[in-house]
């Protein structure tokens, strides 16, 4: 059994006092070495981007390039280096550029948990791992012990000011001795965001969501069925090109579970998603002056994955085995609705599939000192059907490029090694230390290889800058080590992490020849067009590293007074030129003092950023000021049912850009183009959550 420390912190919102169903705002946080489960049954979160939790993980951030668009980053590594699952189960973004990462998918108000695991991630819990691994877990109720029904259900509604914004949830769930139903929906909605010097535009939103689920059980066994819906309306990124029209799809799971004796257990899942996207740069946002450039992008993605699982105990420790694969097939293609001979097909069948197997064993190696050990190899191919489209037919570097593409081998398949090494020395009842290492891998994502026009198909890298992908990258392989301890005495407790990741192979746009056809198409695209856009990068394989420390820490002062906080630093730099590497968060720090009484509670913080003048010269990324904001929180338990909560996000309406935001890619009055997009104003907010 791994030992387990207690720590309490807080997601966004207030613990209650009342020892009846009544810790409505509490996040419990258990700590295993390597783990952080963040409790968020009730937690008081009105964003409508899910992603905003993680701002209370130590280590994480939030990448931001529009309201529903929330990219997770952990210690400097963002996108697809971070393995996201629901449930466990992985799902591959249809927009090109991540409009719709992995994590949107999930439904705040019916999440039970957010289990992010601290540095480095066992190899069982996702099979690309190299910038650490999050799963969003739903709320499922359990199963009964008799023929009786029982039933539960919540309804959640909150409002806040700075966009008129709403979101509606409701859900129910029935279950005896042998079957469990789920349903549950979602509603949100806002406005384009209000900051003290105007509006952001467009960062509008809409977006419905409904699930169904089924659970049967006999004896050991255990069969679950899920489905979900997901249907997003139009919604502003201003940080991007084009902006969100519609996803539309189906996510659907299915397991199976035995669970036999002496803690031997075996799993087996299937799990897949259709999802259909359209965007445009002319709906929402004010469209380009020459109807020539209007553009409209429609992308599909498939996705079938599996696992199967067996877990055993013996005298010697812990033991887990097992085979998974997950394949994806993506489409986009990109037109103009003012001129039926222009179209680009941007992926045409960009094929992606990965099949691993895995073994782990976590040992006691005394009463003081605990080892974990993990090894998997993963088969990464991807493939790509032949492209064309209008500028091949028009521009001779346009007509290189395809021919070029068309011709190449696009098949290529790598084989990736895993490896993790952890051990843990307890000190003391009250203090343990930690020490890792590990290898890594990550094969390149579609985009990277196979974007034969030089476009911002980048999975969110929201830099302005146009891209060109490359079919002979190799894959990521990252070393890691990582140094901490976790001391937790009857008031105080501190959870310190020390990291560094060497990255070899490291993929990351670089300048290109002046006569290479992407440069000169894109120069010759300026000149037709009137443009000023910057020579384009290719992605290519460099050296990297990123380094840094991380902790969480809480002090009890008195029965009703406490304190907590986090504190981030993270540092990245390419070894083989003097630069950094694009987009990390400054370091970082919030203070919390909460209060508690009987039904009311209450929460100050302070979250404070400093400025970031590391930055990456080659994705000619601007440097940002350092601020800090103020947040106040109160919540009343009115009975074991009925919570109500009210509360003031940015209390003094500070104006402020954060280094994760994107850049303004919008007209707007208020907003330069390729400005720093600024945060929210002073948010007031409200929220109703009724139980039953």
């Amino acid at each position: 059994m791994r030992p387990y420390t207690p720590l309490m912190l807080a997601v966004a919102a207030l613990g209650s006092a009342n020892t009846q169903a009544q810790s409505i705002e509490e996040l419990v946080v258990i700590a295993p070495r390597d783990t952080r489960t963040i409790d968020v049954t009730e937690a008081l979160s009105i964003a409508p981007d899910p992603a905003q939790l993680l701002h209370d993980v130590p280590g994480a951030n939030v990448t931001t390039n529009g309201p529903i668009t929330g990219i997770p980053q952990y210690r400097g590594l963002f996108g697809p280096r971070i393995a996201v699952s629901m449930d466990g189960n992985q799902l591959a973004p249809a927009g090109p550029n991540w409009m719709d990462p992995p994590i949107s998918y999930a439904v705040t108000a019916q999440l039970e948990a957010l289990e992010v695991y601290r540095g480095i991630a066992p190899v069982s819990v996702a099979q690309e791992t190299l910038g650490g691994a999050i799963d969003a877990r739903t709320r499922r109720m359990d199963f009964g012990d008799s023929e009786a029904f029982r039933s539960q259900g919540r309804v959640v509604g909150s409002a806040q000011s700075v966009n008129e914004g709403y979101q509606l949830d409701a859900e129910f769930q029935l279950a005896n001795d042998r079957h469990r139903f789920r349903g549950a929906a979602m509603l949100q909605e806002g406005e384009d965001m209000a900051f003290p010097s105007g509006d952001i535009l467009p960062s509008s939103y809409e977006r419905q969501r409904y699930d169904l689920g089924y659970g049967f059980r006999s004896g050991r066994h255990t069969l679950q069925i899920d489905y979900g819906y997901n249907d997003t309306g139009e919604a502003g990124t201003p940080a991007l090109p084009m902006d969100i029209d519609y996803f539309e799809g189906d996510i659907l799971s299915a397991s199976y579970r035995f669970d036999g004796d002496d803690g031997f257990a075996v799993e087996a899942r299937v799990y897949g998603s259709d999802l259909d996207h359209g965007m445009t740069n002319y709906h929402l946002r004010p469209p380009p002056v020459s109807p020539g450039l209007w553009r409209q992008n429609i992308a599909t993605a498939d996705s079938f994955g599996f696992q199967l699982e067996a877990v055993w105990e013996t005298d010697g420790g812990r033991w887990r085995a097992g085979l998974d694969g997950f394949q994806e097939t993506h489409d986009s293609n990109i037109d103009n609705p003012n001129n039926p001979m222009f179209f680009v097909v941007n992926f045409n069948e960009a094929e992606r599939e990965v099949y691993g197997v895995y073994l782990e064993h976590d040992r006691d190696l005394s009463d003081r000192w605990s080892l974990d050990l993990g090894l998997r190899l993963n088969r990464v191919s991807t493939d790509s059907g032949e492209v064309d489209g209008t500028p091949a037919m028009m521009m001779p570097p346009a007509q290189a490029l395809r021919d070029a593409f068309n011709a190449a081998d696009r098949s290529r398949s790598e084989t990736n090694v895993d490896a993790v090494a952890k051990l843990s020395y307890r000190y003391s009842d009250s203090t343990r230390f930690y020490a890792g290492i590990a290898q890594k891998q990550r094969g390149p994502m579609y985009q990277e290889r196979y974007l034969w026009l030089p476009l911002e198909a980048t999975a969110g890298l929201a830099d302005g800058q146009l891209y060109l992908g490359n079919i002979e990258l190799d894959s990521e392989r990252a070393t890691q080590f990582e140094f901490g301890w976790d001391w937790a005495a009857d008031r105080v407790s501190m959870h310190p992490r020390f990291f560094y990741y060497r990255i070899d192979d490291y993929i990351q746009g670089t300048p290109l020849e002046a006569m290479a056809p992407a440069t000169r198409f894109v120069r010759m695209m300026n000149t037709n067009n009137g443009m000023n856009r910057a020579d384009p990068l290719q992605f290519n394989n460099v050296e990297a590293e990123l380094y840094g420390f991380d902790m969480d820490w809480s002090w009890r002062l008195a029965d009703r007074w406490s304190l907590g906080g986090l504190v981030n630093v993270v540092r990245g730099e390419r070894r083989d030129i003097d630069d950094n590497l694009y987009r990390i968060a400054p370091p970082n720090l919030s203070l919390r003092v909460d209060y508690a009484q009987g039904p009311w509670s209450a929460r100050l913080e302070t979250v404070a950023y400093a400025a970031q003048d590391d930055v990456s010269e080659t994705n000619r990324e601007q440097t940002t000021s350092g601020y800090g904001v103020v947040n106040l929180h109160a919540a009343w338990q009115a009975n074991s049912s009925l919570q109500l909560a009210l509360g003031v996000e940015n209390l003094f309406d500070r104006e402020y850009a954060p280094h994760l935001g994107g850049y303004n890619r919008v007209m707007n009055p208020d907003v330069g183009m390729l400005e720093r997009l600024p945060a929210a104003g002073v948010i007031v907010f409200g929220r109703v959550l009724y139980t039953f």
